[in-house]
């Protein structure tokens, strides 16, 4: 049995449990990860329909003969002088569908396609995926953890080229570069690199420019490359020299905040429980003004996708899911600090895929 099939058999026994009759999905996550497509985006509809016993794709006749190298499920085509319309109610005739169907649209989808399938099913009840695609991509395979965890590891070295070669008068953009370097130098793509020395840490998404490395001061250094299809995301903190006043407490604030959410992530318990065990530990040390984002997000094919770990999900966490634990304290003019652990969720409780301590890394001239 393929993948492929593996995971549709997993989506219809999730349409069953939800009674849902079609789910349809755009390119993009969710169904790279179903059905391993991956067609050309844009104002044409290309949209994929999955119900009980069929799967079709609407597919524009421009793109139909590459996208036909992807997948041998149905095409039910069109051109740009006829338009899409009557393609589609092919494709609702063939699956069996009708006005009266519990519909699931992927929520990434363009409004317009989206409208264009609402309004050929206007009696339908319309949600988005999910309890459907959505519920399976949050609990990861075995295959999913090993690329996941080699993923880890190439952001590991990554940093590590980083921080062997940070030296004062460097600007941010060149630390990046060098973490970009790494990274394409062990077959990932580069997704991001926030390099903020100096105050500049204190903005959580600081955007990396070229602000030079000096003595004193802490470096919030948050990276993440893709290979294999899936992400890595991390952050460790450097200091140039001794760092600026006040770190060694904020910084162990931080940690504890990190073990506290460690501690609390097992399954059965909902996500905001595991925010609620970061948030305290910072808020009762007198810094919760400054924790200003969530704990956490799930990583997989994407950077951000389910399950979030916020002070309001009530998400219930279960074996196989993988997310961050990021919490931070952001001192506005001085300083950030910002450490991330991601981490899959077992039996026992979270297994952490980077094998970099969470200590500074002290940067000498």
């Amino acid at each position: 049995m393929t993948q492929t099939t593996e995971r549709l058999d997993a989506l219809r026994a999730k349409m069953a449990e939800t009674e849902t009759d079609l789910v349809v999905l755009a390119p993009g996550a969710h169904l790279a990860w179903l059905l391993d497509v991956r067609p050309h985006a844009d104002e044409r509809p290309c949209l994929a329909f999955v119900s009980a016993s069929g799967a079709a794709f609407l597919m524009p006749a421009l793109e139909a003969d590459s996208a036909r190298n992807q997948t041998d499920l149905p095409f039910f085509t069109w051109a740009d002088d006829t338009g899409p319309e009557a393609a589609l109610k092919e494709v609702i005739a063939e699956l069996g569908v009708h006005e009266a169907t519990s519909l699931v649209l992927d929520e990434t989808m363009r409004a317009d396609h989206a409208a264009l399938v609402t309004d050929a099913l206007p009696g339908a009840a319309r949600r988005f995926a999910a309890d459907t695609v959505g519920a399976l991509r949050m609990r990861k395979g075995e295959g999913e953890y090993a690329a996941l965890k080699r993923n880890a590891r190439i952001a590991d070295r990554a940093m590590q080229a980083a921080w062997a070669a940070m030296r004062p008068g460097m600007s941010e953009t060149q630390v990046a570069g060098i973490v970009r370097e790494s990274f394409a130098g062990a077959g990932a793509k580069p997704l991001f690199t926030i390099v903020g020395a100096g105050p500049n840490g204190a903005y959580p998404h600081h955007h990396t420019g070229e602000t030079v490395l000096k003595p004193g001061d802490a470096v919030v250094m948050d990276i993440g490359a893709a290979s294999e299809g899936y992400s890595s995301d991390i952050t460790r903190m450097a200091l140039i020299g001794d760092g600026p006043e006040g770190y060694a407490e904020v910084h162990e604030v931080v940690e504890r905040a990190v073990e506290a959410a460690l501690k609390a992530a097992r399954p059965g318990v909902k996500a905001h429980v595991v925010d609620d065990a970061a948030r305290g530990v910072i808020a009762q040390a007198g810094y919760g003004d400054y924790f200003v984002h969530r704990t956490g997000h799930g990583l997989g094919t994407e950077v951000h996708e389910p399950p979030f770990i916020t002070a309001s999900s009530q998400t219930v966490l279960d074996e196989g899911m993988v997310f961050s634990i990021e919490p931070g304290i952001y001192l506005p003019g001085r300083f950030g600090i910002r450490l991330e652990e991601i981490v899959i969720l077992r039996a026992d409780g979270p297994e952490i895929l980077s094998g970099l301590p969470r200590t500074a890394e002290t940067i000498h001239d």
